[in-house]
């Protein structure tokens, strides 16, 4: 869980900003929206193999445009 603490004299709108931020950087969201429902676990590993090859074609499409 994110920690965040009011700074002296910080008005809400900055300290829920933060909060949002410190959230969405600790993937407290995603991880929510991932749980909402049951996965099975054959589902999960299809999942994690199609995140997988999209990353590596993320980074193989990123190397070829620095190599020209």
């Amino acid at each position: 869980m994110s920690g965040i603490t009011v700074r002296n004299g910080e008005p809400y709108e900055s300290f829920i900003r933060r909060f949002r931020r410190a959230c969405e950087r600790a993937g407290i969201l995603r991880e929510v929206k991932r749980r909402e429902y049951f996965e099975k676990p054959s589902q999960r590993r299809k999942r994690k193999l199609a995140e997988a090859r999209r990353k590596a074609l993320r980074r193989a499409q990123e190397e070829e445009s620095r190599g020209l």
